[in-house]
């Protein structure tokens, strides 16, 4: 059997997405009753009101009006959105009105064109665009709390196997949480229209057991390793503009514009999940973002071959 799409609205893995999911299906269930009653009676009406080669031409009886008739497409409509109403309320209520218990996860999430920060405020570190959160226990839930924020335009954050979507909004805070029941990797994007590079703002969950995820977290609040052979690439690094964008701890680079880039190897991809993270790819994108990703907003260095080759044998070094 097939693994599920790791971006499948019908394999919810989270208890917010499993929620949701239940709800879909009973909308969907009633939406089905009300076209088979609807289609049903358009085609009885089609085959014994249908015209006949005996009909003398004349117009059939005219019958003005029906209480029964009336009250009957007036209440049970009523009803029904009242049903939907209800199940939809008791929904959001128990999704955003969740209290997180004891030993959560708190994350911020800031949404930039093109590319996802993640703040862990309690571990003191700070990742992009690659969401590292640990497996919940079903008896005992340990959920992770996720705080949105935008530094420019509206965003979305929405990873459809994990939970419904919640807007970033500028100057405004909104917040969500997952559950996570499986381990695994789960992909989402920005579900609101942000710009030219709105498509390729991706971005992944990964879903650790808890050894990993404390392994994981461990490896991110140390500053990074930083072999003595890519002396030259970190000289070339901090001399240019780079460093107005990025950090690396450990470095002059402090700059908040970009990715925190002290760990950046131990990300599978690159431009927001544009690319796959390899040597080559992390070259050409140094070299020419727009190959990757047209329209992003990191330019263009114009440097030497032989100083990207420098610049990129140091970022291999990052993990």
């Amino acid at each position: 059997m097939a693994a599920p799409d790791p971006a499948n609205i019908f394999s919810p893995v989270s208890t917010p997405a499993n929620q949701i999911h239940h709800l879909s299906l009973f909308v969907m269930a009633i939406c089905a009753a009300i076209f088979v009653v609807v289609f049903s009676l358009l085609v009885y009406a089609i085959v014994k009101f249908r015209r006949r080669a005996d009909d003398d031409g004349r117009e059939p009886a005219q019958i003005y009006g029906s209480n029964q008739v009336e009250l009957a497409w007036t209440v049970i409509p009523v009803l029904i959105v009242v049903v939907l109403f209800l199940a939809a309320a008791r929904v959001i209520h128990a999704v955003e009105d969740a209290k997180m218990p004891p030993g959560a996860t708190e994350v911020v999430a800031v949404g930039h064109q093109f590319w996802w920060e993640f703040r862990y405020p309690g571990q003191g570190f700070v990742t992009a665009n690659e969401l590292h959160v640990p497996v919940s226990d079903r008896g005992h839930p340990t959920p992770t709390h996720i705080t949105l924020m935008s530094a420019d335009t509206d965003h979305s954050f929405w990873v459809p196997r994990l939970s419904g979507k919640t807007d970033l909004i500028p100057n405004r805070v909104n917040s969500m949480w997952i559950d996570p029941h499986e381990t695994g990797t789960f992909v989402g994007q920005c579900a609101q229209y942000c710009g030219t590079q709105h498509a390729k703002m991706l971005l992944r969950v990964v879903v650790d057991s808890r050894a990993d995820f404390e392994k994981w977290a461990a490896n991110e609040k140390n500053p990074g390793a930083q072999v003595d052979t890519a002396a030259n690439g970190r000289k070339i690094f901090e001399s240019t503009a780079c460093v107005n964008c990025h950090t690396i701890e450990g470095t002059n680079a402090r700059g908040k514009f970009g990715p925190d880039l002290t760990h950046i190897m131990s990300r599978a991809t690159v431009a927001a999940g544009a690319a796959e993270n390899t040597k080559e790819n992390l070259h050409l994108w140094i070299k020419d973002p727009d190959a990757i990703k047209p329209g992003c907003l990191m330019p263009a260095m114009q440097m030497s071959d032989q100083d990207i080759d420098a610049v990129t044998a140091y970022l291999m070094t990052l993990h």
